[in-house]
């Protein structure tokens, strides 16, 4: 069975730092494309970070420049670093997973638990 876990969210202020982590199990991130989503409470989930299966990664312009996505082929893994975190960052963040080097897109495949970022000072 493929699935994906998030973890790694927290309570952070404002300018502070969170790694988040999508776990795979049932299949090999290094030949899928990962995609980062969020939503925060009474707004649209939104996608923010993916990174393909050839290694390509994309950014929303909300985060480009404080979050970086990574991939850590044995942990079978992917990272969401996300660092200079603002007030409108908090947020449940998911991630989904799609064959190949085409991200997934927010009305295909399931949605796992998420994790929750907060921002609070």
């Amino acid at each position: 069975q493929q699935q994906l876990v998030e973890s790694g969210g927290g309570s952070v202020q404002p300018g502070g730092s969170l790694r988040l982590s999508c776990a795979a199990s049932g299949f090999t991130v290094d030949s899928y494309a990962i995609r980062w989503f969020r939503q925060a409470p009474g707004q649209a989930r939104e996608a923010i970070s993916c990174i393909s299966a050839d290694g390509n990664t994309y950014y929303a312009d909300s985060v480009k420049g404080r979050f970086t996505i990574s991939r850590d082929n044995i942990k079978n893994t992917v990272s969401l670093q996300m660092n200079s975190l603002r007030p409108e960052d908090p947020a449940v963040y998911y991630c989904k997973g799609r064959k190949g080097n085409y991200c997934p897109d927010l009305y295909s495949g399931s949605w796992g638990q998420g994790t929750q970022v907060t921002v609070s000072s």
